[in-house]
């Protein structure tokens, strides 16, 4: 008995996601990412070319997810002389953007402490003491923009429309730095030693 029917490879072309299909006589259908970063679809075997394409479409997310994840956990983790390179030039750095964006939002602030943070790209307490990630130095310089307006949360101590308002007051464009966050910033967290 053979087990598969069929093997098709595609891609999403919206997307750029390339997969394999494996056609068997399951009832269910699948993704797997295998080590290398093949996309793998296991479905029936009279499943459709389009129902398979909307499937992997619909599973996106969590593909591009996990691929991102696979290419980090292949990247070396940084070094503590790497750390405290960039820990260095974000104490030049980031006091400077802080300074230029005080004024523009409209608020004081406290101290300003660089940290190599697993969790967290920026924070501001209430007492108005600023926390950022030194990997920032690692971003483009609109992303750290972004993130520097944690001092945003000296107006709104929360993230309701009225924080995103003021923060898209000073960056109207915050929203695509934000995607830049979202996309590669779990690549750069990876690498800091656990």
């Amino acid at each position: 008995m053979r087990l598969f029917e069929g093997i098709m490879n595609d891609k999403v072309e919206k997307y750029n996601i390339p997969y394999r299909v494996i056609r068997s006589s399951r009832r269910t259908v699948s993704l797997q990412i295998v080590p290398g970063g093949e996309v793998l679809v296991r479905c029936p075997k009279r499943m459709s070319n389009g129902d398979i394409r909307r499937f992997v479409e619909s599973k996106s997310g969590w593909i591009e997810k996990h691929l991102e994840k696979q290419t980090a956990a292949q990247l070396p983790a940084f070094t503590a002389e790497q750390i405290q390179a960039l820990a260095r030039q974000a104490r030049q750095t980031v006091p400077e953007r802080v300074a230029y964006f005080a004024p523009l939002v409209g608020v004081t602030y406290g101290r300003i402490t660089i940290r190599s943070q697993h969790t967290l790209w920026g924070s501001c307490s209430s007492k108005g003491n600023l926390n950022f990630n030194c990997l920032l130095m690692l971003t483009p310089p609109e992303v750290l923009d972004y993130v520097v307006d944690e001092l945003c949360h000296r107006k709104e101590m929360n993230h309701s429309a009225r924080f995103w308002a003021e923060v898209e007051h000073v960056l109207p464009d915050y929203e695509i730095q934000r995607k830049w966050l979202r996309e590669n910033g779990t690549a750069l967290i990876s690498r800091l030693e656990k």
